[in-house]
C-alpha cells in the first residue's frame, strides 16, 4: 500500500515543480528585460543656475533661424520603422563507413587451431556504420510604423544616443515597444526622422503581455515537456 502512494506523491510534486518551472519562467523573462531597460537609463544630471547677463538670457530662445531636427539632451526623434529579416539555412550530413578485418587461427605448438570439421578457427570482423541527417530553418521577421524617442545624451563626436518605449493597452491585454541606440545627425531628415536602418547598436523590443499573449503561448506542462529538463 505505501509503494502507491508514494508513486503518486513523486509524480504530484514533479507536476508541481514543473507548473512552477513554466510559469515562473515568463515572468523572470520580463523582469530581466525591465531590469536591462531601467539599467541603461541615463542620469539626470542637476540643472545649472541660469547666467545672466546684460544682454543674454539664458533659457530664453535667441536662435537666428529654427532648426526642428533633434540635436540636443531631451529633444524629441520620429524612428521610422522599416525593419524587414529574412533567413534560411539548410544543412544535409551524410556518412558511411564499412570496416572488415579477418584475424587467422593462431597456432599450437606447430599446430593450427581448427574447429569442429578440420577448418582452421579463423575469425572475420565485419562492422558497418552509416549516418543521415538534415535540417533546414527559415525565418522572416516584418516591423513597420512610426516610432518616437528622446535623445538621452550627446556623444563626443556629435552622435546622439536616443532611447523611448510605447505601451499600447487594448482591451485586456498591453502592447510594448521600446528601442534604443545611437543615431547620426546627417541622418537625420528634415521632418525630424530617421530610418530604423539608420539606428547603431539598435535594440529594438516588441512583445505583448496580458490574456492575448498568454493565448498564444504553450501551456507550462507542454513548456516542461519540450525543455531542457526532459530527458527524452
Amino acid at each position: 500500500m505505501s509503494h502507491p502512494s508514494l508513486y503518486v506523491r513523486v509524480v504530484f510534486a514533479s507536476l508541481v515543480v514543473a507548473m512552477l518551472a513554466g510559469c515562473g519562467s515568463m515572468g523572470e523573462r520580463q523582469k530581466q528585460e525591465d531590469a536591462e531597460w531601467a539599467a541603461t537609463a541615463p542620469v539626470t544630471q542637476p540643472t545649472p543656475p541660469p547666467a545672466d547677463g546684460s544682454i543674454y538670457h539664458d533659457m530664453q530662445n535667441m536662435e537666428l533661424f529654427n532648426d526642428p531636427r533633434a540635436h540636443r539632451v531631451g529633444d524629441i526623434l520620429t524612428i521610422n520603422l522599416v525593419e524587414a529579416m529574412q533567413a534560411s539555412k539548410k544543412s544535409e550530413t551524410t556518412t558511411a563507413k564499412t570496416d572488415k578485418n579477418t584475424l587467422n587461427a593462431p597456432e599450437l605448438l606447430g599446430h593450427t587451431l581448427s574447429v569442429k570439421g578440420g577448418n582452421a578457427a579463423d575469425t572475420n570482423l565485419n562492422s558497418a556504420n552509416s549516418f543521415d541527417g538534415a535540417g533546414s530553418s527559415t525565418q522572416s521577421n516584418q516591423l513597420t510604423g512610426e516610432f518616437t524617442v528622446t535623445v538621452s545624451q550627446r556623444l563626443s563626436n556629435g552622435n546622439l544616443m536616443v532611447r523611448g518605449e510605447k505601451w499600447l493597452t487594448i482591451n485586456q491585454g498591453q502592447e510594448l515597444i521600446r528601442l534604443s541606440g545611437i543615431v547620426r545627425p546627417e541622418d537625420i531628415e528634415q521632418d525630424n526622422s530617421v530610418d530604423s536602418t539608420r539606428v547603431a547598436d539598435a535594440r529594438i523590443t516588441y512583445t505583448g503581455r496580458g490574456v492575448l499573449n498568454s493565448a498564444n503561448q504553450q501551456g507550462w506542462l507542454a513548456r516542461f515537456f519540450n525543455s531542457k529538463w526532459m530527458p527524452y
